[in-house]
């Protein structure tokens, strides 16, 4: 999530063109982190150390994580978490960027603190984004005093992140009485909580999305995309259904519809959340209570 939302600011204050970050993004695609930016990067080592560590591995035939435990640098534990977070998608990022001589790791910290000062985010707020912790992202961006609507947006988020694209960023939500739609697919919840749960999205954003979910090329009409959208909407309530009755909550998931035309949804509680993929830009809804949709 962070890469995506680091990669908008650089562009945004010109510090990366356009053509270079989508160059970014390709190189992001197909590395993985060294151990040495991670470290950094997580505050465990200075860039000296790492440099030098880097100088050594040119002379001796042994691991990042080895010559560091050995110099006194990190630990054992230290460097199994290091490893941990080498797939981690904001620190394959900064790796490109650095690879491709953009910026230098001290520039992508700097921009990094800067963001956080300009956003009004807490260090732990950088370091939930940075690991994609959904739990302690949603509520960043969700400031109203609801755990029940909050907790469906950190199922529909985590399960948008894992089944749909690993770079989703989102934005912060709204509350309304009214929101129109292109096209939308949605799942009514009846039961101790009654909600519906839906996802709003221009055509070619929706079949975008389908395409992701289920990997299939051949959706072509709006009615395929959405139908496939349902599909994924439908697994998000089912799972987060299942994780509330361990709570003593009994929920009843209607089946899914959808709208392919223009679509008027009204209540007097709706939850709006942008959803940024790679592909385009989808609206999480949340409705609590009495929701028409027309």
């Amino acid at each position: 999530m962070f890469d995506r939302l680091i990669g908008k600011y650089l562009e945004e204050t010109g510090k990366l063109s356009h053509g270079e970050l989508i160059e970014v993004y390709k190189v992001q695609d197909t590395k993985r982190a060294r151990l040495g930016v991670i470290a950094v990067s997580e505050k465990l080592i200075t860039i000296a150390q790492a440099e030098e560590i880097n100088n050594l591995q040119a002379t001796e035939n042994k691991k990042f994580g080895e010559i560091a435990i050995e110099k006194g640098y990190l630990n054992d534990t230290q460097v199994k978490r290091l490893l941990e977070l080498q797939g981690n998608e904001f620190l394959v990022f900064t790796q490109a960027i650095v690879d491709l001589e953009y910026m230098t790791l001290d520039e992508i910290n700097n921009v990094v603190e800067e963001y956080r000062k300009t956003n009004g985010l807490l260090t732990t707020d950088i370091d939930a984004l940075k690991n994609n912790e959904i739990e302690r992202i949603i509520p960043i961006y969700f400031d109203i005093d609801d755990e029940n609507i909050r907790n469906m947006f950190v199922y529909g988020v985590t399960n948008i992140l894992r089944l749909v694209d690993r770079h989703v960023s989102i934005g912060k939500v709204f509350k309304t009485t009214n929101f129109k739609a292109e096209s939308f697919g949605y799942q009514k919840i009846h039961g101790d909580e009654n909600v519906v749960v839906g996802i709003a999205a221009r055509p070619e954003s929706a079949r975008a999305m389908a395409i992701s979910y289920t990997s299939e090329s051949f959706i072509e009409t709006s009615e395929d995309a959405l139908d496939a959208i349902c599909e994924l909407i439908n697994c998000i309530n089912g799972l987060y259904a299942t994780e509330a009755s361990k709570n003593g909550k009994s929920l009843e998931l209607e089946p899914p519809f959808f709208n392919t035309s223009y679509a008027e949804i009204s209540g007097n509680e709706l939850y709006i959340m942008p959803v940024h993929l790679t592909s385009g830009e989808v609206t999480y809804i949340i409705g609590s209570g009495n929701i028409e949709i027309h």
